[in-house]
């Protein structure tokens, strides 16, 4: 009698082409899941603050540092010169963009005498942050030329412009990433420096 049933080598022959075409498909989404993967990644980051990311420095002592005057300044910045009252550091050079975005606020904080701003002049050639900030106006107090970026690496700089608030004791207590906004001064910056101000 012959059986209809098919043979072991039949069903296993099935199985393994049924679990080909299984491995198949997945192969055929496994670059649609991981696409949409990245798309979530990358919408996750553009919904940070990039100006909110945090330092390694917060809450420690500036680091040690001294930087002669931008030409035709008299006075140089360095650690010592960030002690005693509660300041701005701002990180700035004449080739940056940004930097003139922000420089109108720089120059109210300075005209309202609310804060000292203290400049720090991040790779820039002499005579253009000279010429900077002779045509822009010069809103620091102390402006200290990092002709090599040495000083700025060791502040954590990840580019120009950013602003850091320093307390009377001389310890950073905020990094503005970017340039200061008016909302900025009014919601973070501003508020924090009258707090430190009162301590």
């Amino acid at each position: 009698m012959i059986s209809d049933a098919p043979s072991t080598a039949e069903v296993t022959g099935r199985h393994a082409e049924a679990t080909g075409r299984r491995r198949a498909r997945l192969l055929l989404l496994l670059p649609l899941v991981l696409f949409f993967g990245l798309v979530l990644a990358f919408a996750m980051r553009l919904d940070r603050d990039p100006s909110r990311i945090p330092s390694a420095l917060i809450g420690k002592p500036v680091p040690v540092f001294s930087l002669p005057p931008v030409k035709g300044r008299e006075l140089g910045l360095s650690s010592n010169d960030l002690t005693g009252d509660v300041s701005l550091v701002n990180v700035f050079a004449s080739w940056c963009v940004a930097c003139r975005e922000e420089h109108p606020l720089l120059m109210r904080l300075k005209a309202d005498g609310a804060v000292a701003v203290h400049g720090l002049d991040y790779k820039d050639e002499s005579d253009n942050a000279a010429r900077w900030l002779n045509s822009m106006g010069d809103p620091y107090r102390r402006t200290g030329a990092d002709r090599d970026g040495r000083v700025a690496i060791d502040w954590g700089v990840y580019g120009v412009p950013e602003t850091f608030v320093i307390t009377k004791g001389g310890q950073i207590a905020h990094k503005q990433i970017g340039p200061l906004t008016t909302k900025d001064l009014e919601e973070t910056v501003l508020p924090l420096v009258h707090k430190l101000q009162r301590q």
